[in-house]
């Protein structure tokens, strides 16, 4: 039996066998081959998958999101076989006795290169698709996983980190868990492993050997634990940790329907996070009030190339006709920093959390905006949409957004496309300078949703993903808390409604504090509403606000 410990990041205890995530990278090699009707056998077989697995993500795509995002893999399909594209391929194997996988690659640089050149917009767009199509050959070829996961059973997958891009491909259905060599209890890992409710495990270094894939892991989530090869005993006791959890979370189950009041009478909105339209039969599951945070971003991570008015629409229109007259936030593209799409072609900063990232993105690529709002305003004659701005700083920057948002309203009006007449605005407060300006925004917008891992990093001078500053990034530091209440202070002072969407709202710990200083929703994972909902009704606000804001606001405040 081997003990391995490292950071829980988010709680439960799961048991399975360890999986060590593979990324889909194929090693170019360019040799000679005898056997060229063998070669080019090989490159019909792997074709024939290519087309086959792209037409699944087709039908998969037309069931989640609608006919325009299913066209792309359809399109992908027809490049693959496209005759020109074969020919390529095929004179590469038997003229020049090339490899099969240096075939595809060569084929699909010379194609790109030449798609790349002309002048038509659309034909230039084809340079991307032939890449992609040719990686997913060339995948296939070597034995490169796509998604990262080829098992048949549920496993614990370990991983250096993942990227956001890395995760939105991965198979939910196949993780049990998650272990880390790096990574932070922000990370995309971590808020991923949150929302699945399972067990993740972070900073466990190299500790965790790739000679134990295959072999029966137990992780626990809460005390940060991993176990290779339990011995009878403790696997005993993992076995009943396990029934536990499933016990807890049916009487957890009874507090569906309940309100989310205190015992003193004050309520409080309890909504979701999530990052896909797939994540709201989660959200209705557990008896969330709505989404506080649906992030956006995670629609243009899963595109090879810009995402379409249509297809974001159709996502769009998805979640909120899904959650009906429930309230559904939307947060407008959130990219940079640690969320980087290589089509965005951002250039390399030095830092760029605090770089150009989010809404100043969108003010300085206008057109991409203005597709997103569109689409945005659309969906919004099904259902009850917010739209939120991320990473504001000043006054001018949300005014320049509104107007982006009239412009957009009158030329649906004059295109007669049908969009809602309130549709409320916000923005996220995740700066220190958003803080302290918050009394002055507050008249800009309807509501304010506070991101407390940007404003936890931003206010204490601490890399959110660097695992190694450890205790110094403290999200229960009484500055973060302070900058909170003022925000709250604010925000009821000019009649707006104030939440926490960052996953400080599913800290247990905090609860009381925050329904102390007045705020009025909490944004969480869909597993935390329930355990949310307890801790809420189990809460006397009446007898707990003094202490803790003399805590906060007084000399007892701890340094």
């Amino acid at each position: 039996m081997i003990s391995i410990q490292g950071k829980g990041v988010s709680t439960g205890v799961a048991l399975g066998p360890l999986y060590f995530y593979k990324r889909a990278k194929a090693e170019i090699t360019h040799e000679t081959v005898e056997d060229t009707a063998a070669e080019w056998e090989r490159f019909k077989e792997a074709q024939a998958k290519a087309v086959e697995q792209l037409g699944e993500l087709a039908e998969k795509a037309r069931a989640e999101a609608g006919d325009e995002a299913a066209l792309l893999f359809e399109t992908h399909q027809l490049m693959a076989e496209d005759l020109d594209y074969e020919e390529a391929i095929q004179a590469l194997i038997q003229d020049e006795k090339l490899n099969a996988v240096a075939a595809v690659s060569d084929t699909a640089a010379q194609f790109a290169e030449m798609f790349a050149s002309m002048d038509d917009a659309y034909m230039q767009a084809r340079a991307a698709d032939v890449k992609d199509v040719s990686t997913r050959i060339i995948g296939i070829l070597t034995g490169a996983v796509q998604g990262g996961i080829d098992s048949e059973v549920p496993v614990i997958l370990a991983a250096d980190d993942l990227a956001p891009s890395e995760t939105v491909q991965l198979d939910k259905s196949k993780i049990l868990g998650f272990v880390t060599e790096g990574g932070s209890g922000s990370s995309h890992t971590a808020i991923l492993a949150r929302t699945m409710g399972i067990p993740a495990i972070i900073g466990v270094g190299k500790q965790v050997k790739e000679e134990y894939a295959g072999r029966e892991v137990a992780i626990d989530g809460t005390k940060g634990e991993i176990i290779v090869d339990a011995d009878e005993n403790t696997r005993k006791l993992i076995l009943k940790k396990i029934a536990d959890q499933k016990k807890t979370r049916e009487l957890l189950e009874k507090l569906k329907g309940l309100p989310n009041k205190t015992k003193d009478g004050q309520s409080i909105r309890v909504y979701c996070n999530i990052g896909s339209p797939d994540d709201v039969p989660a959200v209705l599951g557990n008896d969330a009030g709505g989404v506080g945070l649906f992030r956006s971003e995670f629609l243009y991570l899963n595109c090879d190339d810009y995402p379409s008015e249509e297809y974001q629409f159709e996502a769009y229109k998805k979640v909120l006709s899904d959650m009906g007259d429930k309230e559904v936030v939307i947060r407008t593209l959130d990219i940079g920093a640690d969320k980087q799409i290589d089509y965005f072609d951002l250039p390399k900063e030095e830092n760029p959390a605090m770089g150009n990232r989010a809404l100043r993105i969108c003010l300085q690529r206008p057109e991409i905006f203005r597709t997103q709002l569109r689409a945005l305003y659309r969906a919004s004659a099904f259902g009850h949409l917010c739209i939120m701005f991320p990473m504001v700083t000043s006054v001018w920057e949300v005014r320049e957004a509104k107007k982006m948002c009239e412009r957009v309203k009158k030329e649906l009006t004059k295109e007669g496309k049908a969009f809602s007449d309130s549709v409320q605005i916000g923005i996220m407060i995740e700066t220190p300078a958003a803080a302290v300006m918050s009394d002055r925004l507050a008249k800009e917008v309807d509501f304010f949703s506070c991101g407390t891992n940007d404003l936890t990093q931003y206010t204490l001078a601490c890399d959110r993903q660097n695992a190694d500053l450890g205790r110094f990034f403290n999200a229960h530091h009484p500055a973060v808390l302070r900058l909170l209440k003022m925000v709250c202070d604010n925000a009821h002072k000019n009649g707006i409604w104030v939440g926490i969407c960052g996953e400080l709202g599913a800290d247990l710990e905090l609860t009381e504090t925050f329904l102390s200083i007045g705020i009025d929703e909490l944004s969480v994972s869909p597993r935390a509403v329930l355990p949310l909902r307890q801790k809420i009704r189990e809460t006397n606000v009446a007898v707990c606000k003094d202490s803790i804001l003399g805590t906060l606001l007084g000399d007892k405040t701890q340094d």
